[in-house]
């Protein structure tokens, strides 16, 4: 068990958020369970740790107020196990979220609940006095509801931690050291995915409406060893959700010169990388429209999230998909790698 105490600043990643930034503060409390090698993932990731984690933060200005929030975690191992990085994602629960009329200025985000993902690199020294050590280091927080209603524009922080960690285990355990070396020789043909994605969206203009969405993928991926495969593949984005702000800013803005019959699809081509963990892969994509007749946003579009592998060829998926740090959708999907 560990808890971090952090406090730091809101990054400023659009200037619409410029009379949000401040002095956030809160302290992150981790329940983790630690590997030894029962399984094969164990040795291949270094014996990392997993479990679970909450969150709380206060951004330190009422217009945000705070967040809670809870999810699952992974801390890997490098440099004899004294640096480590942990990568959480959960859901969040905002005490503020934007209300036309009792707090229009926070257009951070439009829900209650949103998306929470944390990223930390932290030196780690376990075992200081009995079963207790410290930690510190640096953190990363990030919230978006996706765009599942606007407004939506995130908000991130960057902050500096400093904790204790305490083990359960009244015997020290066996060292394990980062010069593990996994002598697995990996080979496999190249594999095509095909994948569908849904979920509802809402356009960057408040209470446009929520619709829903349909994204068709296809790819090929090649496996290039134990923990990675490179792909690259194509994308079909059906989103209903752009078709209403099509005919509004044809009406609301004619300088512009939109026609409202502007087609609303999109297609896009992307390289990607996924890193395969056990039944969990991590994957991480960006692409490039070909086809985009209604310019709203940049050409280039990116992708993160996780597949778990229900069968060896059926898996399940939950993405973001944002331009750069604007989101524009959570996609749920399910997919065959043939």
């Amino acid at each position: 068990i560990d808890a971090t105490f952090f406090r730091g600043n809101v990054l400023l990643h659009t200037q619409d958020l410029q009379h949000l930034l401040g002095h956030p503060s809160g302290i992150m409390v981790n329940f983790m369970r630690q590997t030894h090698g029962a399984k094969e993932w164990h040795k291949a990731y270094n014996y990392p740790d997993y479990g679970a984690y909450f969150l709380y933060q206060n951004f330190g200005n009422e217009i945000l107020g705070t967040m809670y929030s809870a999810g699952l975690n992974y801390n890997f191992y490098f440099f004899n196990r004294h640096v480590q990085l942990k990568v959480a994602e959960g859901l969040a629960f905002a005490t503020n979220p934007y209300n036309k009329e009792t707090n229009s200025k926070n257009k951070a985000f439009g829900t209650n609940i949103t998306a929470n993902t944390n990223i930390a690199l932290s030196y780690k020294k376990e075992y200081i006095l009995n079963n207790f050590g410290l930690q510190a280091g640096i953190l990363f927080t990030h919230y978006s509801n996706g765009r599942i209603k606007s407004p939506n524009s995130g908000i991130n922080s960057y902050n500096l931690n400093f904790g204790i960690n305490y083990n359960l285990s009244d015997k020290k355990p066996t060292p394990i050291t980062d010069s593990v070396t996994f002598n697995m020789k990996f080979t496999e043909p190249i594999k095509y995915n095909f994948v569908f994605r849904s979920g509802v969206n809402e356009s960057a203009l408040i209470r446009s409406g929520q619709f829903a969405f349909f994204h068709l993928g296809a790819y090929a991926d090649k496996r290039i060893n134990r923990k990675s495969a490179l792909q690259l593949g194509a994308d079909l984005f059906i989103t209903p959700s752009l078709k209403e702000l099509i005919k509004y800013q044809a009406v609301a803005y004619p300088e512009r010169e939109t026609n409202p019959n502007t087609d609303y699809k999109r297609v896009g081509v992307f390289i990607g990388h996924e890193l395969f963990i056990n039944k969990v892969s991590i994957e991480t994509q960006i692409g490039l429209y070909v086809y985009k007749p209604f310019k709203n946003d940049i050409a280039m579009y990116n992708r993160v999230g996780a597949k778990y592998y229900l069968t060896k060829n059926i898996f399940s998926s939950f993405h973001i998909k944002t331009h750069l740090f604007l989101a524009e959708a959570l996609e749920f999907g399910v997919g065959y790698r043939l």
